[in-house]
């Protein structure tokens, strides 16, 4: 009889714990959960930085996490870039709204992936499936996903890298906002600039 797996009690200890099992594999199971969660978005993203910067360190954590959660995004997008035209004509059948947000996606590429790819909670999962299926060029979506990324997972890695310090100096919490703040009106100077 197999043992069932429930993900919707998963905390942070309980992902430190694991990767701490695979501890013999080196830097494996970092790089690879990261990579893995770009294919099975119902993992917590979150939560697997938060683990690598605890367990690697800051600097290799992050690396080990913006690695791995771009090769994700890569594979995703790779994947369904060689088999998007059966699947662009399957989503637009079945919903005629994603058309135009794909034609949206592939007039403004670069902008939208990239403040997507900013921010931890989007699912990014489906911004690499809509991007996959448009005909928004190769290295737009390598370039706004490296960047994106990168700030992000920086971000999730200096706020989860010691928890109990962040509420210990608040001036780190609003640091941390204020980056997204930054993030957010630069996108917009961005993109005004490029899409007037």
């Amino acid at each position: 009889m197999m043992a069932s797996f429930d993900l919707s009690g998963f905390r942070l200890e309980d992902m430190e714990q694991l990767l701490n099992q695979f501890e013999a594999l080196g830097p494996l199971p970092g790089l690879l959960a990261a990579w893995l969660e770009s294919l099975l978005p119902f993992l917590p993203l979150v939560a697997i930085l938060i683990a690598n910067v605890n367990i690697y360190g800051f600097l290799e954590g992050f690396l080990l996490s913006w690695i791995g959660v771009v090769s994700g995004a890569f594979t995703v997008f790779w994947i369904i870039r060689r088999f998007g035209g059966r699947i662009r004509h399957f989503v637009e059948r079945k919903s005629p709204r994603s058309k135009r947000l794909i034609e949206w996606l592939e007039r403004h590429g670069f902008m939208p992936i990239f403040l997507l790819s900013c921010f931890p909670f989007t699912p990014s999962f489906l911004v690499n499936i809509v991007s996959g299926i448009s005909k928004v060029p190769f290295h737009t979506f390598i370039i706004a996903t490296l960047l994106g990324k990168g700030i992000m997972i920086l971000i999730v890695s200096f706020a989860g890298h010691d928890l109990f310090n962040l509420f210990q100096q608040p001036w780190k919490l609003v640091l941390i906002v204020s980056l997204f703040g930054i993030m957010a009106l630069t996108g917009r100077k961005i993109e005004s600039k490029y899409f007037k």
